[in-house]
């Protein structure tokens, strides 16, 4: 399963196989929006200019939330590459995406300020009605509720982010379900942000969110910006095609490949440090795994261990009741 990574200053090349399909959604955000009578995304939903500048409930909530994490729930978080972070006005890219800890390990990752806005789903945050008021208050989310409407939403918002020194963060497989230890295959809206804003891009790693646990090990990288132009290297004569034709579809895929070609052997090298052996207690595996997530299907390939693990925690932890 692991990728051996390139020399540095090389990327490898895009397997020639047909590239794999994104796999569907958990949930069906169309279903979840009409049943509340319709949803407003982005910065039509939030109705202000995103803050670069961390207010004093996001400080408490930052504070208060990494002394839960690390000391209630033993979260062993670890991150390398901070001393490539620029200054702010840039677009963070992170894989793979595995659960509702992700976010958290990137806010982990980074300094207080400039503030992250994610670019994330609805669907899944919104799971009541105080917390979608909770989020929109504290800020650092721009929702998305369905695909297929269109990027210039997104697009707005990156831009209203990265104008003001922001970091615009995204998650490129567009769910939380796909294998462990690996990135998934990225959907192509990044890339057209990153087109479109021109702001330098950040790809951050992420390894060991599949499933939690008290103890879990989780490990990050960031690493150094680059550009569609260093990622497309003499394959790109710099020409950006009319927005929302072919070409530049076209061009937003190749660039997808080559984020998936840097980012992928990164997760490989990381996964194993954050894997326990079988015999290692998983307490709480249930409740922390579904905590900030909404409930509902998981494609992992290793399916047949995790469901052995899942017996063997549920004798263990006979106590904890499945949420």
């Amino acid at each position: 399963m692991e990728r051996v990574p390139e020399p540095e200053g090389r990327l490898a090349e895009p397997p020639p196989a047909a590239r794999r399909r994104p796999p569907p959604g958990r949930v069906s955000p169309q279903a979840l929006a009409d049943a509340r009578g319709g949803a407003v995304e982005g910065l039509a939903w939030l109705g202000r200019v995103p803050e670069s500048r961390a207010s004093i409930l996001y400080r408490i909530v930052r504070l208060l939330g990494g002394a839960v994490l690390r000391l209630v729930f033993r979260f062993r978080m670890t991150t390398s590459g901070r001393e490539h972070l620029p200054a702010g006005g840039y677009l963070l890219v992170a894989a793979a995406h595995r659960g509702w800890m992700d976010p958290i390990l990137v806010l982990d990752a980074l300094p207080v300020e400039p503030r992250v806005w994610f670019l994330g789903s609805a669907p899944s945050t919104f799971t009541s009605r105080w917390r979608e008021r909770f989020v929109h208050r504290l800020g650092g989310l721009l929702p998305v509720w369905r695909g297929g409407v269109g990027v210039e939403p997104h697009v707005a918002s990156a831009r209203a982010v990265i104008a003001n020194g922001g970091v615009f963060a995204q998650m490129p497989e567009g769910t939380v379900s796909g294998p462990a230890g690996r990135i998934g295959p990225f959907r192509v809206g990044w890339a057209l942000l990153a087109l479109r804003t021109g702001a330098p891009i950040v790809p951050f790693a992420i390894a060991g969110t599949e499933e939690l646990y008290l103890g879990r090990r989780m490990a990050s990288r960031i690493l150094p910006p680059t550009s569609p132009a260093a990622l497309l290297g003499s394959t790109w004569d710099g020409s950006l095609p009319a927005e929302g034709s072919r070409e530049e579809l076209a061009l937003a895929r190749r660039l997808t490949e080559r984020l998936e070609a840097l980012l992928g052997p990164v997760v490989a090298e990381l996964y194993p440090a954050t894997v326990d052996p079988p015999s290692h207690p998983r307490r709480l595996r249930r409740r922390l795994t579904w905590l900030l997530l909404r409930p509902g299907r998981l494609d992992r390939d290793d399916s047949a261990r995790r469901d052995d693990s899942a017996r063997r925690d549920d004798s263990a932890t006979s106590q904890d009741p499945t949420p």
